[in-house]
């Protein structure tokens, strides 16, 4: 019990960032209501689609192979990619970091002359920063998802990977789209069906006279070039299809040795995300055909910290991830808190393996992230491609405080962690602030009790309370006796 006594303070203190900004979210009832509903309504259907095939098991370990086969032999499937997509009519760009990938994106976007620019629902674009990189030069970005559409509307970021919107009810979005949806009639109901169409009408002329789309990709077949986007509501379908230019931004990651890996992923993803047999949009494009689709297609390839996760022998298991959010479907964190608190992209266990692998353990904002989790495993029970999400948490922990120990003015929790070092590494010291901190202790009790501790000692008690020490100790009980 004294060993670990002191381990809860130093884990509340680094998950201090999370703590803060999950606090609205947790203060916030209509949220919580929101989000208990559907994720609950979320785990039901991928848990009775999982139970359907006799061969689940078997899908999630092929699932597993494959991917670890496209991470271990990653730079020969990229460089297949590049000559099929070449091969093919389309023109690959590759960026080293979101700034590039932004310059890439923009430069193109310029080059065609085009002042507004589809984008298709995807965490990849939303990593790279493109939106707001687009809209300060000039470009007017369409979000063509209805999710997206809502969050952009609220100025918020998406709460779930595949549901942007989760955390909203329906008659949030009526009032959503009655206050900053052009157009819109006064009468709109909140039924699903008429706030579908009204954010239908409101995008449909975008549709038509688009020149420019830009989107992500769930999968990207080296063999043959070929990006595979999946989705519910066909809009990534229009962005693929109706524009004359097509930037598709995917991590290098998204890569996979053939078209013929597909056959298993494409079980696994449908029925792990949305509880179904198969997405109801799957949309596969390599390169250019003339009379047929946009007249160019670009592809840009995005590192952005991806070849340092793919160096770290456990944490590169986060790249075999294939977005399908069932993790946050089970996460008693997730389900609390939101997407909020985890940061801009990658929400729930996903974002709390991912962000501080992609953007470096140094701030206390991504260091407080692998703290963000009960590591009670649900996750890894439900992941399709089976990553030990509990496992690279735990070492992304480690990171954490090593990265802190070189700093030169040591933070508040090492400082006591080193203090504490110090005082047990001598009998005679600890045998002192022993007996000094059951005095004080015992004052700080209320009826056998110590509801409150101070400094950074308190975070161990704003969850629970500390038995007062006894008056006497069992060092003194055993010299006395």
């Amino acid at each position: 019990m004294a060993h670990g006594a002191p381990a809860a303070p130093a884990a509340g203190a680094r998950a201090s960032r999370f703590a803060d900004a999950a606090r609205p979210a947790l203060a916030d009832t209509r949220l919580r209501r929101n989000l208990g509903a559907a994720v609950a309504a979320g785990r039901a259907r991928a848990a009775a689609a999982a139970a359907e095939p006799a061969d689940w098991e078997a899908l999630r370990d092929a699932g597993r192979a494959l991917r670890d086969a496209a991470l271990l032999d990653l730079d020969t499937h990229l460089e297949r990619l590049e000559r099929a997509v070449t091969e093919a009519g389309g023109t690959v760009h590759w960026a080293v970091d979101a700034a590039e990938a932004r310059r890439i994106v923009t430069g193109l976007v310029r080059g065609t002359g085009a002042r507004e620019v589809l984008q298709a629902p995807s965490a990849t674009v939303r990593e790279a920063g493109l939106p707001d990189a687009l809209a300060r030069a000039g470009v007017t970005v369409r979000a063509t998802g209805l999710g997206d559409l809502i969050v952009r509307l609220g100025e918020e970021a998406p709460a779930h990977l595949a549901s942007p919107a989760l955390h909203r009810d329906r008659a949030q979005v009526r009032e959503l789209f009655l206050r900053a949806l052009p157009g819109v009639p006064p009468e709109l109901s909140d039924d699903p069906a008429a706030l579908a169409g009204a954010a239908r009408a409101h995008l449909r002329d975008r549709f038509a006279g688009a020149r420019a789309a830009v989107t992500g990709a769930a999968f990207l077949a080296a063999d043959t070039g070929t990006a595979v986007l999946v989705e519910s509501g066909g809009e990534g379908r229009m962005c693929v299809t109706l524009p004359d230019t097509l930037i598709t931004v995917a991590g290098i990651d998204k890569v996979v040795p053939s078209w013929t890996d597909l056959e298993v992923l494409l079980q696994l993803l449908p029925r792990a995300s949305a509880g179904d047999r198969m997405t109801p949009y799957v949309s596969a494009w390599t390169g250019v055909h003339p009379g047929d689709g946009p007249r160019a297609f670009h592809l840009v390839l995005l590192d952005n910290g991806r070849t340092g996760a793919l160096a770290d022998e456990v944490g590169r298991a986060a790249l075999r991830c294939i977005r399908c959010a069932a993790c946050l479907d089970v996460c008693p964190v997730y389900e609390r808190t939101g997407g909020g608190p985890y940061g801009p992209v990658y929400p729930g266990p996903v974002g709390a393996m991912l962000t501080p692998q992609l953007r470096g353990v140094e701030s206390a904002a991504n260091a407080s992230l692998p703290f963000a989790s009960t590591l009670c495993g649900a996750c890894t029970d439900v992941c399709p491609v089976k990553i030990d999400i509990p496992e690279v948490l735990v070492h992304l922990r480690g990171a954490v405080v090593e990265s802190r120990r070189a700093r030169p003015v040591p933070t508040p929790e090492l400082a006591l962690m080193r203090g504490l070092a110090w005082t047990m590494a001598d009998p005679r010291r600890h045998r002192l602030a022993v007996r000094r901190g059951t005095r004080w202790a015992r004052l700080l009790s209320r009826g056998g009790r110590i509801r409150r501790l101070p400094g950074l000692l308190g975070k161990w008690t704003e969850a629970r309370d500390v038995p007062a020490p006894p008056a006497q100790s069992f060092r003194d009980w055993w010299a006395r006796r």
